[in-house]
């Protein structure tokens, strides 16, 4: 059996599998790599919300590969509950997917900064220097964006939140 005819099968695994099947097709497709990302994309486009949790899994295993091809197809569609669970994706790849996100907000692209806010809540710490970088852009709607996701991170964000205020105001930073 070739890679792409086992890829194929774990994804009809994941489509229409029984609970054990599913969990196991996921753990494969996840070790699977780079050759694993498009087809497992192609599934959560035209699957239900089911199929798109168990690929959105395995993407996540796969891990920083996954990054430029699933916000690739989060621009090229519009499908709301792909969109979702791809950044949901994201957020668990974590670390590895905070400067791309961070582009989506700096750039305020409307169809996608709401999910890339998403994700970098989610992903917490890791995103907030790079949040605190975006705080010194000489945009102010830049600024304000930032300083809202830094805020609605709770207490990950917050009190770099208001340090970076604090100085700014002393003129420090």
């Amino acid at each position: 059996m070739t890679d792409e005819t086992r890829i194929d099968e774990l994804v009809a695994d994941l489509r229409r599998g029984p609970l054990a099947v599913r969990r196991a097709a996921t753990a494969e497709l996840g070790a699977s790599g780079a050759v694993a990302v498009e087809p497992l994309i192609a599934a959560m486009l035209d699957g239900d919300n089911d199929l798109r949790w168990y690929a959105a899994r395995a993407l996540v295993q796969i891990g920083e590969v996954a990054i430029v091809p699933l916000l690739a197809a989060m621009r090229a569609g519009e499908n709301r509950d792909f969109r979702r669970y791809a950044m949901a994706a994201l957020a668990g790849i974590g670390e590895a997917a905070v400067e791309p996100l961070i582009d989506i907000i700096e750039c305020a692209d409307p169809a996608l900064q709401p999910f890339a806010a998403m994700a970098l809540m989610k992903i917490g710490e890791p995103a907030v220097e790079p949040l605190l970088r975006l705080m010194q852009s000489p945009d102010p709607k830049t600024q304000e964006r930032a300083a809202l996701l830094l805020c609605r991170m709770g207490e990950t964000g917050a009190e770099p939140l208001t340090g970076a205020l604090e100085a700014d105001r002393s003129g420090k930073r």
